[in-house]
């Protein structure tokens, strides 16, 4: 049922079921608006949801007409380690409050807020947009973005790519790698295998596989699974969106080899190519924390960071959560995590990374 809530400003609704009259709604506001990302599409908000246990709410501005002049999408994490929070979007680089004016923007920051308090939340995230208001506080150049245009064919794609990057790449080529695309069981469970032990390599925990099988039906031939295989072994891969003419490379990573084989840089370049196949014009790479590895490398393929603005608000007396693996708090876990048994990381892991939201 939608609940009504009505501050003095705009009118607010708060959608709290699925609905698929409400949902077409919001898709098309979001696909008409020129800000709307992936990230407030509700494929990814229920598939969040379904994936990870997090219950959702979209808050709708709508005029006296009925017509919508803002949307925020928000997931409800809990967690014993990491607190709680409104987080917008769960699990994304990108969220926040859409809107067409700053009266829908203002309106639905104050009934977030309002609905925080209510439900005992200390923080409310907004992962994107500008800030609604003082009381907001507004954290920029920590994270950086990286979107670059494709290239027009592959030869003209390999040159776009700086020169030392590039000598890995044509260094990855040679080893006779093979590549295969597509979203079958056969894909799931590979990229799965692949990306659990890249993360637990780097001391984090993985999501729940249930997270990427509900983000790959959700969005259907809108995202899809890029892998590297040497002779049958998986090496690298990607799960990947396509939104607006753009492919995100959004999960991805690679085993122990992939370094040594440049699987990795075989499966970039791979999916640049089969993005343009696809109709994709421009590529993005995610975001990283400014000044970290990941980073240096997006730098190293030819992307120029772009800063990210990220909006917090918390409670008096209350810290923002951490949740970020860097952070020199986590320094003594990470080591740990990293010396795990795959087998138990993998056990472990989605109980813990699905309260990172």
């Amino acid at each position: 049922m939608n609940a009504p809530f009505s501050p003095a400003t705009n009118a607010i609704r708060i959608l709290e079921q699925p609905d698929s009259n409400e949902f077409a709604r919001i898709k098309a506001f979001v696909e008409a608006h020129e800000e709307g990302t992936v990230f407030h599409l509700p494929d990814w908000v229920s598939a969040i949801s379904e994936g990870c246990g997090h219950e959702w709410r979209y808050l709708l501005a709508e005029a006296k007409d009925g017509s919508l002049q803002g949307i925020l999408p928000l997931h409800l994490i809990h967690s014993a380690l990491f607190g709680r929070a409104l987080v917008s979007s769960g699990f994304a680089v990108g969220g926040g409050i859409l809107s067409l004016n700053d009266l829908a923007a203002r309106s639905l920051a104050d009934a977030a807020w309002a609905f925080a308090e209510c439900n005992s939340f200390p923080s409310v995230e907004l992962r994107g947009g500008k800030s609604p208001g003082s009381a907001w506080q507004e954290k920029k150049d920590v994270y950086a973005g990286f979107v670059r245009p494709l290239a027009e064919d592959g030869e003209a794609q390999l040159l776009a790519i700086p020169r030392k990057q590039r000598a890995e790449v044509r260094k990855g080529l040679k080893n006779d790698l093979t590549v295969r695309v597509g979203s079958e069981e056969q894909d799931r469970s590979d990229h799965y295998a692949v990306y659990a032990e890249s993360v637990r390599n780097l001391g984090t925990p993985v999501f729940p596989r249930a997270l990427f099988d509900a983000v790959l039906d959700g969005f259907g031939n809108k995202a899809d699974i890029l892998t590297v295989l040497d002779g049958d072994k998986p090496v690298a891969s990607v799960l990947s969106l396509y939104y607006r003419n753009v492919v995100l490379p959004y999960w991805g990573g690679g085993t122990w080899n992939a370094r040594r084989l440049r699987a990795n840089d075989v499966m970039y370049y791979a999916l640049m190519n089969h993005a343009r196949e696809r109709g994709c014009q421009a590529f993005d790479f995610g975001r990283s924390k400014v000044g970290t590895g990941a980073w240096s490398f997006k730098k190293n393929w030819g992307f120029e960071p772009q800063p990210l603005s990220y909006v917090v608000r918390t409670a008096s007396g209350e810290e923002a959560r951490d949740v970020n693996p860097m952070s020199p708090k986590y320094r003594l876990q990470v080591a740990l995590w990293q010396r795990l048994p795959l087998p138990i990381a993998n056990r472990l892991g989605p109980l813990i990374a699905r309260g990172l939201g």
